[in-house]
């Protein structure tokens, strides 16, 4: 594709550099090419990027890519495809797709015309009903469609639009100009993934991004959170990023949005309606919530008054919004815009409300419910793609759409067509369209690849904006017609390149128009369940690793460690904590090695840091990468094969070493506000928990000074104890050390005391001055454990202690925690033995 000049002996290094990229690099016959103009030349904007590019040597661009894969793995980005339950690593492309400053201009022009088209039929649809009263709008073109919701109508939207956010599917055609693919009013998905990459590309090639004059996406954001503040009612409004769960496909997005916004991120199992207004669920009680950015489908919104079935919702939200209770963000049955049968008519739609043509044209699609269109459709039925007239699916055909004739069977083209003539209604014809293609690098090269471009539209003060970059998908395969992650498609980052320098950026407001804060509010009863569950999970692990650990070190070097009858005490410990399924005189080297790994154990080290991991996994939103990156490598070293007894302790102490990494970074870097102290509970109330069963297994009443030994080991007291007496381990000391001693950080008292300020500085719900239940049961644990002298510990007070712990545990649940049949996941209801 290089002009001969760059092949001459005169030719610049860099130039000879990308000549050799490029080689290969050849325009698809008829399909526009970002890189390639149609008369052979590459255009000015790319021909600036890679002659930067061609100044880095192979070893430095190999380093970048590979920082900006690190960061994107250290970060935990990930997406989950449709059907899938395990996460993937997010597929960035290296090379961003770069689009110069004047044709963004007519793309954000026409998208802004767009959305103020949309945003006028919406309000019609759901209001006067001209449209369709006038013939404007085939009813059955919107009544067809699920999305369409009556139980909407009449409703004027809280802070007065159906629109808030908007996103266009584009791509070039192949006339040159940029073309709507699709229209997403529903919950636009892929602004968070945007962001991701802006910041992953903007920091491996932070000289090259500066120098290309990028504009930034932060004012957007900016913008838009600023329009969703004046949307409330109040100054000071509570806003929250409504996800599905940590099951959704694009959570991790939810959680980035919620983060970057200073949004909550809440489920509908926060939320609750009271009067006419939807409230948060807090552990200071119901707290109100003034504006909702939905990421849930419209019917599955309201159970009461949408799809009933639905767990994701919040019942009565539907009431609530008709008393402008709160504003939703898009509201509910903006998605009817999404349908397919709706496009045809855009163009006319266009004229009458706008009174001028659209500036970007859509792919020229016929809506089978009207005759001369199905006639159309099924007379030329092999130059059509057929899609779902309102849904990603072919109605009759399996998988997303869209079904080519010209690819069926003789009898399912007759199927096809049969399907069409007697219900036409529910299918639409579009025009067959190969996407454009961009350059990305593959194995030292460049290579095209088809794409599609998700552009976003946030409504401000000042009308629409446009965010000025976007969400590229590019696919893997040249033939592809659509595009979709989970059919192997990998994202770029998007550059709207200018010619002047480009002011740097940022979301933080200027310093006179911030009030000064220190506690952001009451945490969500449901992050203070998964950060107390947390703690719990991972102080389980480390006590079965100090299990595994102990039970290893005499396999490897024999002679050392406990000997047979406290083996069998350790490995009798280990099959009642469900860490192993093997007997409790099964080989000792076995053991250790399934209570480490085997992850069909709900006791072994590895499922119980899976299950923190999971904890973690709806929890991004407030822990730091640096945290999450330590559970992410607990998880994948537990997860690798290991040889032998060497490769059990090496494990076991590496892990040991990260989990206090993790205690590290809670105690020193996370705000002292009631998240962290339900992170602390958790952490200090299984501790407590697993101290008292050691104490019981290894300090009963003729325990040997060997089971001491093993018990000063297993709660760290090694060193405190030799420094404190210098005799051998003895029954009345150990006990005091491990159980009643409030100066050691390890004993079962200090947890107590800790526990006991905890929960005194967390808030009350009932008036009067009486202490709450989770309180009481506290103080008078301490209270035991004041009172109580080594010399009479033994096997029932211990266990009685244990009960304790546990009832204090529910208490702590029962009073903070979510409720119902969805609160308690089947993990949490597997108690330790």
């Amino acid at each position: 594709m290089a002009d001969s000049a760059v092949h001459g002996s005169k030719a610049r290094p860099r130039d000879r550099k990308v000549a050799q990229w490029t080689r290969d690099y050849v325009r698809l016959p008829g399909i526009p090419d970002e890189f390639i103009t149609p008369d052979g030349a590459p255009r000015e904007v790319w021909s600036r990027f890679f002659d930067y590019f061609a100044s880095l040597s192979p070893p430095e661009i190999t380093r970048r890519f590979g920082a900006a894969d690190r960061h994107l793995r250290e970060a935990g980005v990930s997406y989950r495809a449709p059907g899938e339950t395990s996460e993937r690593a997010w597929p960035l492309s290296h090379v961003p797709l770069l689009i110069d400053e004047v044709e963004w201009q007519q793309i954000a022009a026409g998208i802004v015309q767009r959305v103020t088209l949309l945003e006028e039929v919406l309000t019609d649809l759901y209001g006067d009903g001209r449209l369709i009263a006038d013939g404007a709008v085939p009813a059955a073109a919107i009544a067809g469609s699920a999305e369409y919701l009556r139980a909407v109508c009449g409703i004027k939207p809280p802070g007065g639009r159906y629109l808030n956010l908007y996103a266009a599917d584009i791509g070039r055609g192949p006339d040159g100009r940029w073309w709507v693919l699709g229209d997403r009013t529903q919950a636009p998905s892929g602004m968070g993934y945007a962001l991701e990459n802006r910041l992953v590309l903007s920091r491996a090639f932070a000289d090259l991004y500066k120098s290309m004059n990028a504009e930034r996406v932060a004012p957007f954001f900016e913008a838009f959170r600023d329009h969703l503040r004046a949307s409330a009612d109040r100054d000071e409004p509570r806003i929250g990023v409504l996800t599905p769960g940590r099951f959704s496909e694009t959570y991790f997005e939810h959680a980035t949005l919620a983060r970057y916004l200073g949004y909550l991120l809440v489920e509908g199992d926060d939320l609750a309606v009271s009067g006419d207004r939807v409230h948060i669920r807090t552990v200071a009680g119901l707290k109100r919530l003034d504006v909702l950015l939905r990421r849930v489908d419209s019917n599955s919104l309201d159970p009461l008054e949408l799809d009933a079935s639905s767990q994701l919702g919040v019942p009565g939200l539907i009431d609530v919004l008709r008393k402008g209770g709160v504003v939703v963000a898009n509201m509910p049955g903006s998605g009817v815009i999404e349908s397919r049968a709706l496009l045809g008519f855009l163009p006319n739609l266009a004229r009458r409300l706008l009174g001028e043509d659209l500036k970007m044209p859509h792919i020229a699609t016929w809506w089978c419910g009207q005759k001369s269109a199905r006639e159309e459709v099924l007379d030329r039925l092999d130059d059509f793609a057929i899609e779902g007239a309102y849904g990603a699916a072919v109605p009759g055909f399996p998988g997303p759409g869209p079904v080519l004739a010209a690819d069926l069977s003789a009898s399912e083209r007759d199927r096809l067509r049969n399907a069409i003539s007697n219900r036409g209604i529910d299918y639409v014809g579009q025009e067959l369209v190969s996407l454009s293609t961009t350059p990305v690098w593959d194995d030292g090269k460049l290579a095209p690849r088809p794409f599609v471009l998700r552009v976003f539209a946030a409504a401000t003060a000042d009308g629409w904006t446009v965010m000025p970059g976007g969400f590229c998908r590019i696919a893997e395969r040249l033939d592809s017609r659509a595009v979709s992650m989970g059919q192997g498609a990998r994202a770029a980052d998007v550059w709207v390149v200018s010619e002047k320098a480009v002011t740097a950026s940022t979301l933080l407001p200027t310093v006179d128009t911030v009030r000064i804060k220190r506690i952001t509010g009451w945490v969500p009863s449901r992050a203070a369940d998964n950060l107390f569950w947390l703690g719990r999970y991972l102080e389980r692990a480390e006590g079965t690793l100090r299990l595994v650990r102990a039970l290893s070190v005499p396999q490897r070097d024999p002679g050392k460690g406990p000997q047979h009858q406290s083996l069998e005490r350790i490995q009798r410990l280990l099959v009642t904590w469900g860490a192993t399924a093997l007997g409790a005189r099964a080989n000792p080297s076995k053991i250790a090695a399934e209570a480490l790994q085997n992850e069909e154990e709900f006791g072994s080290a590895l499922s119980l840091v899976r299950a923190a991991q999971r904890n973690a996994a709806s929890l991004r939103e407030r822990l730091s990468p640096d945290a999450w990156q330590v559970i992410t490598q607990m998880a994948e070293r537990l997860a690798q094969p290991v040889e032998d007894d060497d490769g059990v302790v090496s494990t076991a102490e590496l892990t040991l070493q990260e989990l206090a990494s993790f205690a590290g970074l809670a105690q020193e870097n996370m705000n002292r506000a009631a998240g962290w102290r339900f992170l602390k509970m958790g952490r200090r109330i299984e501790r407590a928990i697993n101290s008292t069963r050691f104490a019981r297994q290894f300090a009963y009443d003729e325990a040997t000074g060997e089971d001491l030994d093993i018990l000063l080991t297993l709660v760290d007291c090694q060193i405190t104890y030799r420094s404190r007496y210098l005799v051998g381990a003895l029954l009345p000391p150990v006990r005091d050390l491990v159980v009643l001693d409030p100066y050691n950080p390890r004993s079962v008292a200090f947890q107590a005391q800790e526990l006991n300020d905890h929960i005194a500085s967390l808030p009350t719900l009932r008036a009067g001055g009486l202490i709450e239940r989770p309180q009481r049961l506290a103080v008078a644990l301490q209270s035991t454990l004041i009172t109580a002298e080594a010399a009479t510990l033994d096997a029932k007070s211990l266990f009685a202690l244990e009960q304790q712990l546990l009832e204090l545990a529910d208490a702590i649940g029962q009073r903070y925690f979510p409720h119902g049949a969805s609160a308690m996941r089947p993990e949490k209801l597997m108690g330790l033995a």
